[in-house]
């Protein structure tokens, strides 16, 4: 059992930053590979990263490479989304996941476990 808890959403402009933060509960964290999914108002959640467990693979949807950077502190229980050139269509609520067993990272129904989400508004 994992409890994630994401932070570091808000408002920015069109062409901004921001950085967001999973902080899993519990001592194995290092055992779960972990990503990103978001979902936009009237629309379905979609893929946005994936980190393995020790960080060797990550995978990322074709709407966010270049821009988006998953990464992981096994030492801290933290996944990170650094989110750069941020764009009016990357306005969502954004979950962080986890998962102690992926074959397919970019599949939502491989996560056991997501947190509450964060909102992201990028204003144009």
């Amino acid at each position: 059992q994992v409890q994630l808890v994401e932070s570091g959403g808000g408002l920015v402009q069109a062409g901004g930053s921001l950085r967001l933060s999973c902080v899993a509960s519990g001592r194995t964290f290092s055992t779960y590979a972990m990503a990103w999914f978001r979902q936009a108002p009237g629309k379905e959640r979609e893929f946005v990263a994936a980190i393995s467990r020790y960080s060797d693979t990550t995978n990322y949807a074709d709407s966010v490479k270049g821009r988006f950077t998953i990464s992981r502190d096994n030492a801290k229980n933290t996944v990170y989304l650094q989110m750069n050139t941020l764009k009016p269509e990357d306005t969502a609520i954004y979950y962080c996941a986890a998962s102690s067993l992926v074959v397919r990272p970019m599949s939502a129904v491989e996560y056991s476990y997501w947190g509450q989400g964060t909102q992201v508004t990028v204003s144009s």
